[in-house]
């Protein structure tokens, strides 16, 4: 993504300064804020037909189970065919997201709220019982300094050496990324209306200062993340349920010896983000199959979201 893109290929790969880079960063975040505030960001989002929504949404569903099932080593690489089964389905943290799998189904097919979170909690202890999971070695943990990385973007010298392609990426990348996982994640949370998202522009302003602001701090593009349809799978609809999981986060800083514990262990978040691929893929059946016009570019995203 456009994280690795940021440190493999411009940084370490091209050997631009990382200060350089933020300033890349920077000067795309205010073009999207230019964009959004024009409504162009809106519209190219509202075009989208109906179809390829749907087929977006499906596509980010399938994406996140793959990368559920790749982190806990269900699936991996195979130089015959790509992929293939992990040979050793004995292995302690695959047996474990097994069983997480199997709760968390059990607890949403009771309807019990929270689900999802509960069957991590769940999980994560059974892990440790079993010792596939560390014990946390300790609680609170005092958050390090922004110092070193803060405004310290170089804007000026990302215009002088010329680097509109980077920035162009760094604004290409980040337009459909967002525009996909909005329409994906909009369309789960059944916020869609005659094909449009209303208030999109809100939606999209958030992200553009998050952009700007991102930089600032001294980290890559800051956009919308696929994952957010986990939070929608538990209910979310809201903004709030946006500005609660951004307050969990800010204090998670002060408890990162227990987060990094829990979340070192993929065994305890890939079955979660394979229940989500599960309810995304619910968006297939809004596709007209019998229409080749909007069947083939559909099947195209879908195929493709997973692996590119």
């Amino acid at each position: 993504g456009l994280n690795a893109y940021f440190t493999y290929t411009v940084v370490l790969g091209m050997g631009v300064p990382w200060q350089t880079a933020l300033g890349a960063v920077f000067i795309s975040g205010v073009a999207f804020l230019i964009l959004t505030m024009t409504k162009i960001r809106e519209t190219i989002i509202n075009a989208i037909p109906s179809g390829m929504k749907h087929a977006v949404s499906a596509g980010i569903g399938l994406f996140i189970a793959f990368v559920g099932l790749k982190n806990v080593g269900i699936i991996v690489s195979n130089e015959s065919t790509y992929v293939a089964i992990a040979p050793d389905l004995t292995d302690p943290n695959i047996l474990l997201t097994v069983f997480g799998l199997l709760v968390t189904v059990l607890l949403m097919v009771r309807n019990v709220k929270g689900a999802i979170f509960y069957g991590m909690i769940l999980t994560a202890v059974v892990g440790m019982i079993f010792g596939v999971v560390d014990v946390p070695k300790g609680v609170v943990q005092t958050p390090p300094s922004l110092a070193p990385t803060f405004m310290q973007l170089d804007v000026w010298a990302a215009l002088e050496m010329g680097f509109f392609s980077i920035i162009f990426a760094f604004f290409f990348v980040d337009l459909f990324d967002t525009a996909g996982t909005l329409v994906g994640v909009a369309n789960q949370a059944k916020l869609l209306k005659n094909n449009k998202l209303p208030r999109a522009g809100r939606a999209l302003m958030a992200d553009s200062i998050a952009t700007v602001s991102g930089a600032g701090l001294g980290t890559s593009t800051v956009t919308s993340y696929v994952e957010s349809a986990a939070g929608v799978a538990a209910g979310g609809r809201t903004g709030m349920t946006a500005v609660v999981t951004a307050g969990l986060f800010a204090l998670s800083v002060f408890f990162f010896p227990i987060v990094e514990t829990f979340a070192a262990v993929s065994a305890i978040t890939s079955p979660a983000l394979i229940i989500v691929g599960v309810l995304m893929a619910k968006s297939l059946r809004q596709i007209e199959w019998d229409a080749l016009d909007e069947a083939v570019p559909a099947f195209l995203t879908i195929a493709f979201m997973p692996f590119a």
